[in-house]
């Protein structure tokens, strides 16, 4: 009896998480507009704590993924400020999940998804 109720637990289990999340794929974004841009930078800098921060227009139209990196402050030589930089460029990455954009911030694994943005499969290389 006890066999038989695991292997109905470990079937109801499967059928659930065969109709949960949809499968993710890497995408890029389509027809970006003046609000999906806003709405990028936005999150982008909530992810990173609100540095100061520029994207340029075609961020994630051509590769789905997006390495920010930190601005190094110099002196009047052109000397890094403190010494040497030991920080490491922060990641994102667009998917498609059904039918929502979502950037994923590879440090913190944060998921954030972006309501005025569409977005593609990004097509194979």
């Amino acid at each position: 009896m006890t066999a038989v109720s695991s292997l109905a637990a470990l079937l109801v289990l499967a059928a659930c998480h065969a109709r949960g999340e949809p499968p993710e794929v890497p995408a890029v974004l389509t027809h970006p507009t003046p609000e999906s841009r806003a709405e990028l930078l936005r999150v982008v800098k909530e992810a990173l704590h609100d540095p100061p921060l520029t994207l340029a227009d075609d961020a994630l139209v051509q590769d789905g993924e997006l390495v920010v990196e930190r601005v190094v402050r110099r002196d009047a030589s052109g000397n890094p400020l403190g010494g040497r930089d030991t920080g490491r460029p922060e990641r994102f990455r667009l998917v498609k999940s059904g039918e929502s954009c979502v950037l994923v911030h590879e440090g913190s694994g944060r998921r954030f998804t972006l309501s005025s943005a569409t977005c593609a499969p990004r097509p194979s290389p």
